[in-house]
């Protein structure tokens, strides 16, 4: 058998689309070498973004180009690194922090925070270095989500100190104020509030950073559009009409604020009875898949209402933590590997690599 030559090879990996970037390998500019010694054809691949099933991908890729060289051992070398991505216009990302995600759904009672504490820990688990931010400062659930109420934030040269919980650091007004205590603060006040979390924590480099918005198009979001460097947001909504009504207007305030929206996640999909599994939408079908095709975005995920799913995060360990193999987890894994992925065609930042010089006299 003559034996095959790089290009021939790159011929092959060109018929194989990641799922996720929706390109092929080649298109995608994911090849980064190929060697090709004795019966020996080995493959490296940098990704953008951090991988969930690297098995299945290696797998795809053997079969591939051993139907064409059944006799040539595959090495593959699959590797990823996340950059940082373009901001919103006059402003320049964080240097510790690569890439901040909005979480938002302009409409409270959707799951929005359980989406973004299971996103948090879903990317963690595939192996990026992860924050989260509790921008509710009314309302705030990650404390006890991430089950660390009753824990107090403390201070270190003068900067906050974030909590770690499975691998995830996070900042909450919940870690500084007693959890029945409201918090009644005008609208200035609360934006200052937010500025300050993220902007005196002294947050550990990270890939991302999640920020669980409060619900709806205020002063908060107005803040964190104009003062805090996006590179993308999620708009969680349910199937219903009037869910789908506000989370339209999420939609379109991150358009006015030139803060890219990454795609849709459907939660409450289906209800699944605790006693049959029957599955019942209850807040009606496909209002998620509807809104992404009119704001011309992917739907992310579509997830459903488990009563188990609400249990683990009051108890503060979130299905992605508690049981990541169930089948409970599933969509949030592929949630996660989604955002990332979409994330990752964004443009890149490069300026957020070059070193900062200093004269000094």
């Amino acid at each position: 058998m003559v034996a095959p030559i790089p290009s021939q090879i790159t011929n092959i990996l060109g018929t194989i689309v990641d799922p996720y970037l929706n390109k092929d390998l080649v298109s995608a500019k994911l090849i980064h070498e190929i060697a090709i010694h004795e019966n020996k054809i080995a493959i490296r691949l940098q990704y953008p973004y951090p991988l969930h099933k690297i098995s299945e991908l290696k797998q795809r890729i053997s079969l591939a180009i051993q139907t064409d060289w059944p006799g040539y051992e595959i090495l593959l070398n699959i590797r990823w690194k996340v950059r940082h991505h373009a901001v919103q216009k006059g402003l320049k990302p964080k240097s510790a922090i690569k890439n901040i995600i909005a979480v938002a759904s302009g409409k409270g009672g959707v799951g929005k925070s359980t989406v973004a504490v299971n996103l948090a820990l879903a990317l963690r688990g595939l192996g990026a270095s992860v924050a989260l931010l509790d921008a509710d400062i009314n309302g705030p659930s990650q404390p006890r989500m991430l089950g660390k109420q009753g824990l107090r934030a403390t201070t270190q040269h003068k900067k906050l100190q974030p909590i770690e919980s499975m691998g995830v650091q996070s900042i909450s007004i919940g870690y500084l104020i007693e959890e029945e205590n409201p918090m009644i603060w005008r609208g200035p006040m609360v934006s200052s509030a937010l500025q300050q979390l993220i902007n005196e924590t002294a947050w550990a480099e990270c890939d991302y950073m999640i920020i669980d918005l409060p619900p709806g198009t205020g002063d908060i979001q107005l803040t964190l559009a104009q003062k805090i460097p996006i590179s993308g947001a999620v708009v969680v909504t349910t199937p219903q009409d009037i869910s789908l009504l506000d989370a339209r207007k999420a939609c379109k305030m991150f358009e006015k604020v030139e803060v890219p929206v990454l795609g849709i996640v459907e939660n409450m999909s289906w209800h699944v009875c605790s006693q049959c599994s029957h599955q019942e939408p209850i807040f009606g079908l496909e209002g998620g898949q509807r809104m992404a095709n009119e704001f011309n975005l992917p739907l992310l995920a579509q997830l459903p209402l488990v009563a188990k799913v609400r249990e683990l995060c009051d108890a503060g360990t979130p299905v992605v933590a508690a049981e990541p193999h169930s089948p409970l987890a599933e969509p949030y894994w592929e949630m996660a590997q989604q955002v990332a992925a979409k994330l990752s065609l964004r443009a890149v930042d490069y300026t957020a690599a070059m070193p900062e010089i200093v004269v000094e006299n």
